[in-house]
């Protein structure tokens, strides 16, 4: 992180806590984070540790219990809920690792739907999507449904699907759980190509090698960031 960088997502002193019957599961405990504007960082950890609780909170799918999030300067907990459902659909590219694609829409379709929320006119969304499958190299199977494609193609689509919308950040939890190693691998060769174009990422995984792919890495055990380091660049 750069000193002088613009800062487009801060958290501090951010805790979580689930109450379950009389039970206080502390998912998140004090995290303080800053992720620039055109940064790569991934987050890793053990299962359990809180990697998807923090995902969550960053995405605005769920929020604090304690502790400040700014989002490209903005205090997230003053936004109503209709604001936070605009900046969600606006602001941030969700990439999962189920790749959440509707099963009885056809690629084109599954990219365009966010779009259509928008209320976006149709010559552009189709502009749009056009441009984002023929950058994840998927364009050539626009009317295909997902029960078509291979579960490396179908995270294409979704990785399209996240960045047709043009968002400050992308937001990629475990992008190559569901994958074997060579989709995986071609997943992240991806993501490091829309990086190098301008992206922000910020990505949790398990697996140490592809961590390596980003700019830093955040290591959580137990809701605390327990280590943060720079990573060195991966070679072609």
């Amino acid at each position: 992180m750069a000193e002088n960088g613009q800062a487009l997502i801060k958290l501090d002193g951010v805790t979580k806590v689930f109450f379950t019957d009389e039970v206080e599961t502390h998912a998140l405990s004090g995290i303080h984070l800053q992720i620039d504007k055109g940064e790569y960082v991934s987050i890793a950890g053990p299962s359990g540790c809180g990697k998807s609780t923090l995902l969550s909170i960053l995405g605005l799918l769920d929020s604090p219990t304690e502790g400040q999030y700014f989002l490209n300067n903005r205090r997230v907990a003053e936004l109503a809920a209709s604001e936070r459902a605009r900046v969600r659909n606006r602001e941030i590219g969700f990439i999962f690792q189920s790749f959440n694609l509707i099963g009885d829409l056809t690629v084109f379709e599954n990219v365009e739907l966010p779009l259509t929320y928008r209320g976006m006119k149709s010559a552009e969304r189709r502009q749009r999507v056009e441009a984002a499958l023929e950058r994840v190299g998927m364009a050539h199977r626009a009317k295909h449904l997902p029960s078509q494609l291979s579960g490396g193609q179908q995270q294409r689509v979704a990785v399209a699907r996240a960045v047709a919308g043009e968002p400050l950040i992308l937001l990629a939890d475990e992008p190559t759980g569901n994958l074997d190693s060579r989709s995986g691998e071609a997943v992240m060769d991806l993501l490091r190509e829309l990086h190098r174009a301008g992206a922000t990422i910020c990505m949790v995984t398990h697996d140490p090698r592809y961590a390596r792919h980003a700019d830093r890495s955040i290591h959580l055990f137990d809701g605390r960031v327990v280590e943060e380091r720079m990573e060195m660049a991966v070679t072609e």
